[in-house]
């Protein structure tokens, strides 16, 4: 099996220390180690330097590599441009077909999110390899919702498939949009509802074989780089789109199966995610330069004196160049600022 950890994204949420230059998985947000590092060591539980891969682009390469220096540089599949994660994905697939892991299974690693125990995402990682190679159905991850989270899509449950090493894998009886919470609230509160979670595995074979027959016109380009076509133009030629053009055709035909997640799964996209997974884990405490008056529950981040007086659930992120002051339930516009700084070509901000 292999593991392919993706990175490309800047993280706009989580302005201003996120940027192009310094992508929120590379950053130090919890201790001295960025989410890259954290992720790394947690696959180098099971795999060698030899069987993890790096997909991403020129310039966040470059970071990863200053990161973690047992990263081959054959092992680093650097995508010419961003398409999206359809064509992403089936990029991951050629790329291992053509070094020959065709009917080896691999799972797709987001790079900035943190798993825990990392002992108990590799058990599943292990059992959705096996499931990999064993099936040519599309194997993906979920979490059991305690309430409704907007923004994401949800999958349904059908029968259990396999179970073992406390990893149950259900077969996928029904796809939920975002969009649809009357559908939604029906099964909230039941055991078949999922939040999904990504953790694509398959084998990149199989995978390319699902494009083949949802979407040809990735499925082309993608085979022509298989057989040393000229990947910039190749990959050029290829829609852009989400790879849920293609698994929300898996999911209703019954052609996919959900891992549900056994660890803590947890996705920073914005401050007030990160500083209540710091405030929960006893790991965040008031800079010794921040000086708070008659205020409560604010998170700081800043290297200088900060005082606060009369003001409470603020997130405080100070740059050397720009500064960010938000209620902590808007953080979730923060990328709304990024937008307006690249409509204005602000790009030293970017």
């Amino acid at each position: 099996m292999k593991a392919v950890i993706i990175c490309g994204g800047v993280g706009s949420k989580m302005w201003p220390e996120s940027r192009a230059s310094s992508p929120k998985q590379f950053l130090p947000l919890i201790g001295e180690k960025s989410l890259f590092q954290l992720n790394w060591e947690a696959l180098r539980l099971k795999f060698s330097p030899e069987e993890i891969f790096l997909q991403t682009n020129a310039v966040q390469a470059e970071i990863a590599k200053k990161q973690v220096s047992e990263i081959l540089p054959d092992n680093v599949f650097i995508e010419p441009e961003m398409r999206n994660q359809g064509p992403a994905t089936g990029f991951a697939a050629a790329s291992l077909m053509k070094k020959g892991f065709g009917d080896e299974a691999f799972m797709l690693v987001q790079a900035d999110v943190m798993r825990k125990p990392e002992e108990k995402f590799i058990e599943m990682l292990e059992v959705m390899g096996t499931l990999a190679e064993s099936t040519e159905n599309y194997i993906t991850g979920g979490i059991a919702p305690e309430n409704i989270v907007r923004g994401v899509d949800y999958l349904v449950k059908g029968e259990l498939v396999k179970e073992e090493k406390g990893v149950k894998v259900y077969r996928v009886a029904d796809y939920i949009d975002r969009a649809e919470e009357e559908k939604i609230k029906q099964y909230l509160g039941s055991d078949k509802l999922l939040i999904h979670a990504n953790h694509t595995t398959m084998t990149p074979n199989n995978l390319m074989e699902m494009y083949k027959k949802y979407r040809m016109d990735w499925y082309e380009p993608l085979m022509s780089i298989v057989n040393g076509g000229d990947v910039p133009t190749e990959y050029a030629k290829m829609p852009k789109a989400g790879i849920e053009e293609v698994t929300k055709q898996v999911y209703t035909k019954g052609e996919a199966l959900v891992a549900e997640l056994p660890f803590e799964w947890i996705d920073f996209g914005t401050w007030e995610s990160l500083s209540k997974y710091l405030v929960s884990k006893n790991l965040y405490s008031s800079d010794s330069k921040t000086i708070e008056l008659d205020s409560t529950n604010n998170f700081v981040r800043a290297n200088k004196t900060v005082a606060l007086i009369g003001v409470n659930d603020l997130i405080v992120i100070d740059k050397n160049d720009a500064l960010l002051i938000c209620k902590k339930e808007m953080t979730g516009k923060v990328g709304e600022v990024v937008d307006k700084l690249k409509a204005e070509n602000k790009v030293e901000l970017l």
